[in-house]
């Protein structure tokens, strides 16, 4: 992920631009290892199972991964993944009569009984297109009412924003295109399927792109010399620009027809088919064994959380998901047994964020904990939207949120302006004020928002993608080359918020599964106060900024989960409960 964000710059047109990565790799397992033990600033899983829990036995947590699917058959997961044991497999008939058929491991959102939506669009596409015609051939200077000069100064912003989108992945496309073939020529000339780094040094340039090619691949091969993982992100990196041009970006892409449901109508529940894995099931099968890969089979990986069944709700295609399919997702999710749900996805626009906070509601009702990932655009998100959040849209000046409670747009936060857009200067001190305000209004209290750290212990511990917020994040933890399932029975290291969720959803279900008295509001406060703090000063960027600040000054907590101290303070908590 961060290799594919940084191939703009590392780029054969663009001036090559080394990136400031760390030459060596963490110890195998390292987001479950110790800091003072293992020297890594993992989450002490692994001294919690040898110190805390040994001779214990656990209740069994469901815990469900909304995503974009997840390997059933994983050789690391197939234990471990939830089943409806009301439902008769195969047989097309709704044998526990909850509306799903065949559910048997969880659900799929993005599906009809015959078709399964890998490809979908960004949010803002989605929503320019519901715009444009209304607001395509308006000036600065038509006469519009109050409400329409808003709606119209959020296209403008919108507009601008897809420009921006779709020229950066225009950009990239063909600079790793360039990058991917001349590559593979300098490749067939080595001779090598698998070339070292001595071979590249080796190897005798013809011309000034391969001269820059060759620049790109030696410092990542001194980093890493696995060329075939190399080969694989710049394939990666192909793929996802390919996909933003011609599916997540493309405004005369949709797919929603294929799946059959009144997509207005956000009361709709009973939509998709019975394949949790669907088309591309990389991401999700990656967050699955982060939670709770079998810890017991000498296969693979370990998760964190044993005692812990996995449902699999597919709600996130390759493209934005949709708040209808989110909303729909988390309360499958309750209404099936989950008490713990991890959510590795976010956008920066919703379209009807009412109707995903009455889900939210509905899980705090049924004490179900909520794991966002904070997202991986390095932005403090105090100020910067990702979406879903747990601040109610209902709380706050409708304004702030967009046009309407059911049309609830919102933008990602004031940017400079570009031309034509004098129109959003007005805005810019509500939006400051607007943007302090949230933060007093009501929030989910089963809600737990994650920044990703590396295992390092220094002022590199904050990952450089990640988003950060004095306000917003609550709490740090690995997601760095952090090592998983993919589908196959495949592992591969990957980085990102959607990583550090993960891990503490799995330590949330590790207080639930031994402390299962324990609400899922005190599982947060648990988590919370258990964090190891971090004394010094931690890189970050903003505003195109680097700047070292304290930890507290970026999340609420100021530290990184611990599993161990977690659970030892659950014990505590517990005690002091049924003592009163």
């Amino acid at each position: 992920m961060k290799f594919i964000q940084r191939l703009l710059l590392l780029t054969i047109l663009l001036p090559y631009i080394a990136g400031a990565q760390p030459k060596d790799k963490p110890k195998d397992n390292w987001q479950n290892l110790d800091l003072i033990q293992d020297g890594v600033f993992g989450v002490s899983t692994e001294k919690a199972y040898n110190e805390l829990l040994k001779g214990k036995k656990g209740k069994t947590v469901v815990v469900a991964v909304i995503d974009g699917g997840v390997d059933t058959q994983h050789e690391d997961l197939k234990s471990v993944m939830w089943t409806n044991a009301k439902e008769t497999p195969g047989n097309k008939a709704d044998d526990d009569k909850n509306g799903y058929v065949d559910d048997v491991h969880g659900w799929n959102f993005l599906g009809s009984p015959t078709y399964s939506v890998r490809y979908d669009n960004m949010e803002v596409v989605r929503l320019l297109r519901k715009y444009q015609d209304k607001y395509a051939a308006v000036l600065n200077t038509t006469p519009l009412s109050r409400d329409e000069r808003k709606e119209f100064n959020l296209y403008k912003k919108m507009v601008t924003d897809y420009m921006g989108k779709l020229e950066n992945a225009r950009v990239g496309f063909e600079n790793v295109s360039i990058l991917r073939k001349s590559l593979d020529t300098i490749v067939t000339r080595i001779g090598k399927e698998t070339p070292t780094l001595q071979d590249f040094d080796n190897y005798k340039t013809r011309g000034e792109i391969e001269s820059k090619v060759i620049k790109i691949v030696k410092p990542e091969l001194r980093k890493d010399p696995d060329y075939k993982k190399f080969r694989e992100d710049i394939e990666d990196a192909y793929k996802s620009y390919y996909g933003q041009i011609n599916y997540n970006l493309n405004m005369d892409f949709d797919p929603r027809d294929s799946i059959g449901d009144h997509y207005n109508n956000g009361a709709e529940r009973f939509y998709g088919n019975s394949d949790v894995q669907g088309p591309d099931a990389d991401h999700g099968t990656h967050v699955a064994g982060i939670i709770a890969a079998d810890r017991h089979n000498n296969k693979g990986v370990k998760g964190v959380a044993e005692n812990v069944k996995i449902m699999a709700v597919r709600a996130v295609p390759d493209g934005d998901e949709r708040d209808k399919d989110v909303a729909n997702a988390i309360r499958y999710a309750v209404d099936n047994g989950a008490k713990v749900i991890n959510m590795s996805f976010g956008k920066s626009y919703s379209w009807d964020k009412a109707l995903v906070d009455s889900a939210v509601r509905y899980a705090a009702s049924k004490d179900v904990l909520l794991v966002h990932a904070a997202g991986n655009d390095s932005k403090n998100t105090d100020v910067e939207n990702n979406f879903p959040t747990r601040i109610y849209a209902d709380t706050l000046d409708a304004n702030y949120w967009g046009s309407n409670q059911r049309m609830s747009v919102v933008s990602r936060g004031a940017r400079p302006m570009g031309p034509g857009m004098s129109g959003m200067g007005s805005n810019a001190s509500l939006k400051i004020e607007r943007d302090t305000l949230k933060f007093t209004k009501p929030q989910a209290q089963n809600w737990i928002e994650v920044g990703a750290s590396g295992w390092k212990n220094d002022d590199d511990l904050v990952a450089e993608f990640s988003n950060f917020g004095k306000r917003s994040v609550d709490v740090f933890a690995p997601g760095v080359k952090i090592n998983s399932t993919i589908p196959g029975s495949k592992y591969k290291e990957n980085d990102g918020t959607s990583m550090a969720s993960p891990v503490v959803a799995g330590i949330a279900a590790l207080v639930r599964s031994y402390y299962p008295s324990l609400t899922a509001v005190q599982v947060k406060d648990v988590i919370m106060k258990s964090v190891t703090m971090v004394e010094q000063k931690v890189k970050i960027r903003e505003e195109g900024e680097s700047k070292k600040v304290k930890l507290s000054d970026i999340c609420i907590s100021g530290g990184v989960v611990n599993a161990y101290n977690a659970l030892k303070l659950a014990e505590q908590m517990q005690q002091r409960l049924s003592s009163k």
